[in-house]
């Protein structure tokens, strides 16, 4: 099977991304499931960034809201103030980074694009502000589109689904049809491993992820040290990296095209050592 290539428009130059990448994370949040308060502060970010770089990440995902179930909503000004510094330093540090910003305000969005992110990743399918996909748009900036059934507040209180793959990918269907309209057209598409599943709904996703290789987009997946790991095997988020790492080699030998990644060096590996197969 050969490797569809896919090329977008990132600060006028063209990103590639016809062999699988890496997206490492950046919380920057005190709340965050895994590794809440570690980097809130502006230097720690920096540290983390650069180690990001180095282990050989393609993009830094940079999040000021936590989006773990139950997380406390913050506002709109405090998340802009824990994400654009971040990214001011960054962007000065290393010019040449593919910087995303994890959100689903408009506000925060457009804020962080004019502070130089070049990447939108957005949780909500631009379903929990009213003005953010118009805002997409005109920032004219890649997309990443992630299914979430409920909010995150709601979500896993009681999911239920039919036929999970299945719904999942008519979603899709729907909504790039609508940001197509809207003139979206750079988009990603995340489907939402733990947003709004239960850990059968998640294993059902993964067992059929080259089902949402047909929607010809890039295809992220985020499984990094999630519950899907650690409540099947009775572990803490801290010692997930295995399963973790499992999760993705599956996830790549069935199309998926950037794994997000608290842990880039492991991920690394993965692709690495994958792509010695020819699939």
């Amino acid at each position: 099977m050969s490797t569809p290539i896919y090329c977008f428009n990132v600060k006028g130059k063209v990103w590639n991304i016809q062999q699988p990448q890496v997206m490492g994370i950046l919380n920057v949040t005190p709340d965050s499931f895994y590794d809440g308060g570690k980097h809130a502060i502006t230097e720690l970010a920096i540290v983390k960034a650069e180690q990001l770089l180095a282990e050989g990440a393609s993009i830094i995902d940079i999040g000021g809201q936590s989006s773990r179930p139950g997380a406390i909503t913050v506002s709109e000004q405090e998340e802009t103030d824990r994400v654009l510094p971040v990214l001011e330093a960054i962007i000065k540090k290393y010019p040449t980074a593919i910087l995303s910003v994890d959100t689903y305000r408009s506000g925060v969005a457009k804020a962080a694009v004019n502070e130089g992110a070049s990447i939108i990743n957005d949780i909500s399918g631009g379903e929990l502000d009213p003005y953010f996909l118009e805002t997409v748009a005109a920032l004219k900036v890649p997309y990443v589109l992630m299914h979430m059934q409920g909010n995150p507040t709601t979500m896993q209180l009681s999911p239920q689904y039919d036929e999970v793959s299945v719904e999942v990918f008519d979603y899709f269907v729907k909504k790039i049809t609508h940001l197509k309209s809207l003139v979206i057209i750079n988009i990603i598409i995340d489907p939402g491993f733990g947003f709004g599943k239960t850990i059968a709904h998640n294993y059902q996703i993964l067992q059929h992820l080259n089902l949402y290789t047909h929607l010809h987009c890039p295809l992220l997946v985020g499984f990094s040290r999630k519950s899907m790991i650690t409540k099947v095997l009775q572990i803490d988020a801290s010692e997930a990296l295995n399963g973790t790492t499992v999760l993705n080699t599956i996830a790549v030998q069935k199309g998926a095209q950037i794994l997000r990644v608290h842990d880039v060096k492991a991920a690394m590996e993965v692709l690495k050592l994958t792509q010695q197969l020819t699939f």
